[in-house]
């Protein structure tokens, strides 16, 4: 294991139409190298290319903070696949 977060979802900044097939919520989440009120984690709504492209500000629903590392983060390999199609083929996802 390389790393344990803590994050406080906001849940009346859910904003419904960003649900994908009305259970999904794509998000981002960043770690940052300085802490702010305690904390260094941030979660956002996923941005599409365009969004990203014109500068559109990232709307944050949550923030925490790291509990543990091990100083060893791996980048994730690339999917061919987006991770909603991965999810809808299982049926055993645990949410």
């Amino acid at each position: 294991m390389s790393a344990i977060l803590n994050l406080s979802i906001d849940l009346s900044k859910i904003d419904e139409s960003k649900l994908v097939d009305g259970k999904y919520l794509n998000t981002q989440i960043f770690v940052n190298d300085d802490t702010r009120y305690g904390n260094n984690v941030s979660m956002a709504y996923s941005q599409s290319k365009e969004e990203r492209e014109s500068k559109v500000q990232k709307q944050y629903i949550a923030n925490g903070r790291v509990v543990f590392t091990d100083g060893n983060i791996n980048v994730a390999d690339k999917e061919v696949e987006n991770v909603v199609k991965t999810q809808e083929t299982s049926s055993d996802v645990p949410f």
